[in-house]
């Protein structure tokens, strides 16, 4: 196979399904992106981009969209189980970021930006997705869900924590799957508390939840954090069973949580999952190789998923106009990005997060922590943000 005019199918439009698409496309690939979703999903919680995905951005020619959407958020404050104020200090003094460099945008914002930085050349298959793949000597026929039946060359999943196309080449997710400790609902509801450009997070031993309002909104996002000893996998697929579950965890408490309760039981918007990350021996399988949280979903605890896609959706496309032969490219994109995504996915451990302790001592360690941070920016962030230097893109791409 000539992999430099070669059909790629991408299963995934959120981040790492477009990024990926782009520079494939750039490189002379066809490139199809498939997404179960019937379109776009738009709007969604704070994201944000850092450290060497800021280069992967300016690269790509958006970083001058992301800093018009840039949300800015201002101050974060910590209570106490009856609302009291414990800290307040600069966002990125708690995530380790830099003000004025890094970036923070609505998930369907950033969304939004690489699917128009694509749309033009590459197709897109929203209301769809993978079924089977049956891979042979010159390329993988795919099956959709609707029926439809086509060949490409190589398959790239970039379809999330829970994804499909991991689960066809790999099997199961739970052998790969590293529980944190926690579970969480998030979900929109009406701004009645006057916040703008900040985030406000309530903790109790085990429990937490965060309001988080970006300028102007008149609507702000709710989370609601549990920890539990083992992951609630009888009701990921059960609404109900989730509504009931986070109610019942918070029942009794006081502060702003029966009105967030009664919020996410209204919710249309309703965001539950565990919080975990993806840890595979092997990202890809011949000609199937993955991207983004579908291969190393970090947890939203290190703040640097969409960052992690965009860098690898780079370091994929890379590796494969560089080798001429798929199984060589993949081996040089794991090679050479896995420590770059290991050292980030080390930033939280089992029953690490920072923001949720479990334990009464580690929460009043965790508010000494607080009480010491800044009001101010820090001015330098995180090494791990910046532990890989890209290589430079291909010089003169050809299109295909």
């Amino acid at each position: 196979m000539n992999t430099a005019k070669g059909t790629v199918l991408v299963s995934g439009a959120s981040i790492a399904g477009p990024a990926v698409a782009f520079w494939l496309r750039r490189y002379g690939f066809s490139v199809t992106v498939v997404e179960k979703a019937g379109g776009l999903r738009g709007g969604g919680y704070p994201i944000d981009v850092r450290g060497t995905a800021l280069e992967v951005a300016r690269r790509m020619g958006i970083l001058p969209l992301l800093h018009e959407a840039h949300i800015e958020t201002r101050l974060l404050t910590f209570l106490d189980s009856t609302g009291g104020e414990v800290a307040s200090v600069h966002p990125q003094a708690v995530v380790g970021g830099v003000e004025g460099s890094d970036v923070e945008v609505r998930r369907g914002d950033l969304a939004e930006i690489l699917y128009g930085a694509t749309r033009d050349d590459v197709e897109y298959v929203f209301g769809d997705s993978i079924d089977a793949l049956e891979e042979h000597e010159n390329g993988v026929e795919v099956t959709f869900r609707s029926g439809t039946r086509r060949a490409f060359d190589l398959v790239v999943g970039a379809d999330g924590l829970h994804s499909r196309t991991r689960e066809l080449v790999f099997g199961p997710e739970h052998p790969y799957h590293r529980y944190l400790g926690y579970c969480f609902a998030g979900f929109t509801m009406p701004n009645e508390f006057g916040l703008s450009r900040e985030g406000v997070l309530w903790t109790v031993p085990g429990r937490g939840a965060a309001l988080y309002a970006v300028k102007g909104s008149e609507r702000i996002h709710g989370f609601l954090v549990a920890a539990r000893p083992e992951p609630p996998y009888e009701v990921l697929r059960d609404p109900q069973a989730q509504l009931d579950l986070i109610a019942a965890t918070f029942a009794g408490d006081g502060w702003e949580i029966p009105a967030m309760v009664t919020a996410m039981r209204g919710a249309d918007d309703l965001f539950f999952d565990t919080i975990s990350q993806i840890h595979l021996p092997r990202w890809s399988s011949g000609r199937i190789a993955l991207v983004g949280d579908a291969a190393y979903a970090p947890s939203f605890l290190t703040g640097q998923g969409s960052s992690l896609a965009l860098v690898g959706a780079y370091m994929l496309a890379r590796a494969l106009t560089v080798h001429r032969d798929h199984i060589a490219a993949f081996d040089a994109y794991e090679n050479d990005t896995r420590g770059f995504v290991e050292v980030n996915q080390a930033q939280v451990g089992v029953g690490d997060a920072a923001l949720f302790p479990v334990t009464a001592e580690a929460l009043a360690r965790r508010d000494s922590r607080l009480r010491g941070l800044i009001t101010s920016a820090p001015e330098t962030g995180r090494s791990a943000h910046t532990a890989l230097t890209l290589p430079e893109p291909i010089a003169e791409p050809q299109r295909g």
